[in-house]
């Protein structure tokens, strides 16, 4: 079949490859002049005039991503130089945190709960207790909890310093507001259903370089067709096939953004584009800061965040191979102007690292993910006979995350061949 994928964020290039890979004839329509939609490279200057590659909002990726390692390895990525691998980790700049060992699941959560002491034995053993709850239940719970509802006879310091990060890292929606069904659901897969499930990967280079480059490399090497700047006005359906501005596809798949891919299907299936247009967004901010002789303890670390102190997370870009000095401070589900944002990160380096430093960039994703909320409906991968979406906002088991984008991708052009 002639298939045409509109988008090419993550979703889009694994649906591209995976219909690729089955046959179809592809092409791929990008709106923006590069690929990788909301996870892509930038260029940033340094005080010092140096240009760096940076991405466009500070990603990690985890082990139990398994769908975009093999992706990735599918179009040539190198993942063991690419990526740097890490105990799951949430360290605090004192020292204190959870780490897990490198053992057999679920032995390594298990010891990793144990062995924080900085929690007193009563939190730890609360928190076993909970966990194997879970665990009994099949991480299965009522639809309408939260996840601060799920976690509330868990003690103050295990909330503080795992039960909060962990929710606003995945879902990027504070706990209050957090599904705790799709937090259970990231729980179980990160944690106790493979080995390794929880190790951090840390990118050593940009995100555009991480996958979408390689992936547009290998669409064109098969002989697909990927066409930047192209933003599709118009799709219309005929007797047995597809129109996008007047170019002629047996299906279609939207990989673009929800409003996008509302807008478009709007005409075809008013109650498809009503779902999307109704999920809520939230944004994440991603503030870069440099200071020549700074340097973190790890890779990676938890920050203790408040109303004057944003940022839940900093990364050391120069340990992850980019220049030293420079760092990355992640605000997960941020509100507010990006002037105050990038003032108060300034404050809170000073106050919990320690550290001035100057500011480089901000990037504000003001629309980077839905917001997870209990319940949520999200919209189905059919919209109709021959075209579907796909992407991190279709209905499905995780949050808006990289790994939910292609495994989302790679469904949908699965689905062409039923």
């Amino acid at each position: 079949m002639k298939v045409a994928v509109v988008g090419a964020g993550w979703a889009g290039l694994a649906a591209a490859v995976q219909a690729g890979r089955g046959g179809h004839q592809v092409t791929v329509f990008e709106a923006a002049r590069t690929p990788g939609g909301r996870a892509r490279g930038l260029e940033i200057t340094l005080p010092d005039g140096r240009s760096v590659a940076v991405d466009n909002g500070q990603h990690i990726l985890i082990g139990a991503y398994t769908e975009s390692l093999r992706l990735m390895r599918e179009v040539g990525v190198d993942v063991k130089a690419g990526l740097q691998r890490l105990p799951l980790t949430l360290q605090f700049p004192d020292g204190t945190g959870l780490r897990l060992p490198d053992l057999p699941v679920p032995l390594d959560v298990l010891a990793g709960i144990l062995r924080n002491r900085a929690w007193p034995l009563s939190e730890r053993l609360g928190l076993l207790r909970a966990a194997l709850g879970w665990k009994l239940a099949g991480f299965q719970c009522a639809d309408t909890l939260s996840v601060a509802e799920l976690c509330a006879r868990l003690g103050p310091r295990v909330q503080a310093e795992l039960i909060e990060p962990l929710c606003v890292s995945a879902l990027n929606t504070p706990a209050k507001q957090a599904s705790a069904q799709v937090f259970l659901r990231v729980l179980h897969d990160a944690l106790f259903a493979v080995r390794g499930g929880s190790q951090l990967l840390l990118p050593h280079a940009d995100l555009g370089a991480l996958f979408p480059q390689a992936a547009v490399t290998w669409l064109q090497t098969q002989g697909a067709a990927v066409r930047t700047g192209a933003r599709i006005t118009t799709l219309q359906r005929g007797a047995d096939h597809w129109q996008l501005d007047g170019q002629r596809f047996d299906s279609v798949l939207l990989a673009c953004s929800s409003t996008e891919a509302a807008r478009l299907a709007a005409p075809l299936n008013p109650a498809w584009s009503g779902t999307a247009e109704a999920l809520q967004f939230e944004a994440i901010t991603t503030v870069y800061a440099w200071a020549q002789d700074a340097r973190l303890a790890a890779p990676m670390l938890a920050l203790h965040p408040a109303a004057q102190w944003p940022a839940q997370f900093v990364f050391d870009r120069g340990q992850l191979g980019g220049p030293a000095g420079l760092l990355a401070f992640v605000i997960s589900a941020s509100q507010g102007e990006r002037g105050t944002l990038q003032s108060q990160v300034l404050a809170q380096a000073r106050v919990q690292l320690g550290l001035e430093l100057q500011a480089v960039q901000t990037v504000v994703e003001r629309r980077a993910t839905f917001a997870c909320t209990p319940g949520l409906q999200r919209p189905p991968q059919a919209i109709a006979p021959g075209l579907l979406a796909c992407g991190d906002y279709v209905a499905g088991p995780y949050p808006a995350t990289l790994e939910g984008a292609v495994r989302s991708g790679l469904a949908a052009a699965q689905a062409l061949a039923r």
